[in-house]
């Protein structure tokens, strides 16, 4: 939402020292780098075997020790003085975790006198499958070294038949890859978190003029390139207010929200644009505990700031000091212990929470799964309220353990209620099986570090790319930090996911380049079948924007081809304000597209699409909570009739379904260029016993244009310049 009921404020015009994305700090990815080729090489370049140990000194584990003088680390450390021993049967295993898919070619042994007659080398890239690399009979023992073709990221010496009564037993394994004089070396996991993360505990110095310096700089930057991460480590924070300006987020490092405690407050507030908060975009605060100085925190936010795995120890008020405009919004995960209070908030979606209550609603307040949630009343209220959210799994999150990060990924939940902490179903994984992305990355390091099986954890900055990032193994995490933002450049598409199971996309915005790109973002290749329903592809506060920052073209924000994905909490914008703003300017025709089956989106918010906002084709697909505003800058009625239909509906079921069904779903006008302009709807569906809407409404902005219906023929029109909405409960 640019700036609801407030005309004037959508066209209001940036300082001139705000510097747009396109202009951002950092060498685009195109410029001085020789693109890979698949294998991580450069081209015409011959690989060769490479001297050094890729072993030496890396993670290991084993099927057994004889005891604990003789442990798995022990082949792997280059002492010739120290050795691993398994118990004494058959068959057992020694493995070594390389840190990333390599390409292996010779594997030495040195064997103590409990030797293996019979074993196999193997590799994998996960731990879990495994490929024989090398299979070997009648061995002799000493040491010998095997020539092996393949890849994996983990590699081991799988023992069949002993050479005595004893167990297996090795003094040394040597892991050689691949390598080549004018090569890419094997892009590294883990290591520092870049320049933009600030990370405290409750000792540092100064720590409130840390905040404030950052807040100074980002209070205002709507669209420049500043990014930031604070990251707070476990311990109480007397006295502090955190407020957050844009593209900064504010988590804690403790594997639950009380292992952070602030006795203060975390802010988000509107002085800025003189107490009006419909702009108060791109920012986050996650995983902490709150306890306010004055008995109530402030978020008061627009789009694209979620506010997650928060215990606030008090109450919350959703909005700005003055109770003017705001146009949120989004919780999950949290407990609020005393009320929440939205005052002016036009929309909210809460998922999988408790509250000690709620006050009150504008238009269209949703809850699922959120203890402590009011009834549903949308006949004469703006509630909607589900007692559980169908499916659900919350976003990855950075963490310590002990000093050592680690990201933490939940587990899949069914019909929630409430919290997912402290019980904290899921996995945790190591920082080095991530690529940390710096600012001056490549398309082609990161495209090479996916390859290698690494997952990709963006620091905060702005990244431009010159090829689309490709995510092609299962379960790879893709995690930013700091509202990380990707400019795909000359036309290429920003990511790609494969039609794969549970691939983690989470925390990051893609900004449209200047040169018109097919698609932003798309999950699943044309076509794509798999069923991933007991382990679904998410996308979580992933965040589009076309314009705003710079000029933007895009055909499609995101396509989604893939069964069962999870849309968490997205906004997909064509901006309606900033630089590169115009009906062809920035045009964008589709916001979302959904092709895939059983698609599941809570929290949707698209606008200002140049056709329709969302066009879902899957079948029984679902929605919970829904916000849009039609585009604004609609030259005249004619720009947008199609089919004898006046007007692209915000959200629109294709006539082929058969089954979908959605609540809680909300789509404003404002035609500020021809506000003469009547749409026809909001909405459009087939009408089919399948297809069911719950709780929607068409409001029309201050009387800037005006919808004819609600849904398909089906709702009154609206009228005047009130800002009344017109609803529908149930339909058909």
């Amino acid at each position: 939402m640019g700036v609801a009921l407030a005309a004037a404020a959508a066209l209001i015009a940036l300082p001139a020292t705000q510097s747009p994305v396109a202009a951002a700090a950092g060498t685009p990815l195109s410029q001085g780098r020789t693109a890979a080729s698949p294998s991580g090489q450069s081209a015409g370049v011959a690989a060769a075997c490479g001297t050094g140990n890729a072993a030496l000194g890396r993670p290991a584990s084993a099927s057994s020790t004889e005891n604990a003088g003789t442990p798995a680390s022990a082949a792997f450390d280059g002492d010739p003085g120290t050795r691993w021993s398994s118990a004494f049967s058959d068959p057992q295993w020694v493995q070594v975790d390389l840190g990333s898919v390599q390409n292996l070619c010779k594997v030495d042994l040195t064997w103590e006198t409990a030797y293996a007659k019979e074993f196999q080398i193997q590799a994998s890239a996960n731990g879990q499958s495994w490929t024989t690399v090398k299979s070997v009979t009648g061995a002799t023992g000493g040491t010998a070294s095997y020539d092996v073709s393949g890849s994996g990221r983990y590699l081991r010496v799988y023992g069949t038949v002993r050479s005595t009564g004893y167990g297996y037993s090795l003094w040394e394994v040597a892991v050689h890859t691949e390598s080549s004089g004018g090569g890419t070396p094997p892009v590294q996991g883990g290591g520092d978190l870049g320049p933009n993360v600030i990370v405290v505990d409750p000792s540092t110095p100064n720590l409130q003029q840390k905040f404030d310096q950052v807040f100074a700089q980002q209070e205002s930057n709507q669209f420049g390139s500043g990014r930031y991460q604070f990251l707070l480590k476990p311990g109480t924070y007397n006295g502090i207010n955190a407020q957050i300006g844009f593209y900064t987020s504010i988590s804690g490092l403790g594997l639950n929200p009380d292992d952070t405690q602030i006795n203060g407050d975390v802010t988000v507030d509107a002085g800025w644009f003189n107490g009006n908060a419909t702009q108060n975009f791109w920012r986050s605060a996650e995983n902490l505990a709150i306890r306010p100085s004055h008995g109530d925190d402030r978020w008061a936010v627009a789009q694209a700031a979620p506010f997650r795995r928060i215990h606030v120890q008090g109450g919350l008020n959703l909005a700005p000091n003055g109770y003017g405009w705001a146009s949120g919004g989004y919780i999950a995960d949290s407990k609020i212990d005393g009320t929440v209070g939205p005052y002016s908030q036009q929309q909210w979606y809460t998922r999988d929470s408790s509250v000690g209550g709620w006050t009150n609603g504008v238009w269209n307040m949703t809850f699922t799964g959120v203890q402590g949630a009011p009834a549903t009343d949308f006949a004469t209220g703006s509630y909607t309220t589900l007692d559980t959210t169908p499916v659900s799994r919350e976003k990855p999150f950075l963490y310590l353990d002990g000093s050592t990060y680690k990201v933490f990924v939940p587990a899949k939940r069914t019909n929630a209620r409430g919290v997912s902490w402290p019980a904290n179903a899921g996995t945790s994984l190591p920082l080095d099986q991530f690529y940390v992305v710096k600012p001056g990355a490549t398309a082609a390091t990161i495209n090479q570090a996916l390859s290698q099986g690494l997952n990709l954890l963006f620091t905060p900055g702005v990244y431009h790319l010159d090829r689309t990032i490709d995510v092609t193994r299962a379960n790879t995490v893709v995690l930013g930090l700091g509202l990380a933002t990707l400019v795909p450049d000359n036309g290429v598409d920003a990511m790609h996911v494969a039609d794969i199971d549970g691939v983690r996309l989470a925390g990051f915005l893609i900004d449209a380049g200047t040169v018109n790109s097919d698609t932003l973002l798309r999950v699943g290749q044309p076509g794509s079948s798999a069923d991933h329903s007991a382990n679904p592809t998410t996308v979580q506060d992933v965040f589009v924007r076309i314009g705003g920052a710079g000029p933007g073209l895009v055909t499609n924000s995101v396509v989604v081809n893939s069964n069962n994905v999870v849309i968490d909490h997205t906004w997909l914008w064509r901006a309606d304000h900033g630089s590169g703003v115009g009906w062809n300017t920035n045009r964008a025709d589709y916001g979302l597209w959904v092709n895939g089956n059983d698609v599941l989106a809570t929290g949707l918010f698209v606008e200002h699409y140049n056709k329709y906002d969302v066009y879902w084709n899957g079948e029984r697909g679902r929605t919970i909570f829904f916000q849009n505003e039609k585009a604004y800058d609609v030259p005249n009625a004619a720009a947008i009739t199609h089919d004898g239909i006046v007007g692209y509906a915000a959200y629109k079921v294709a006539d082929t379904v058969n089954t979908h069904e959605a609540w809680g779903l909300g789509s404003y006008c404002n035609f500020t260029a021809d506000p003469t302009i009547v749409q026809a709807h909001g909405f459009q569906v087939p009408v089919k016993s399948g297809v069911k809407l719950h709780d929607i409404l068409v409001i029309s902005l201050g009387g800037q244009g005006q919808y004819a219906h609600v849904v398909n023929n089906t709702g009154a029109p609206t009228s005047g310049t009130s800002t009344v909405p017109s609803k529908v409960v149930q339909f058909p």
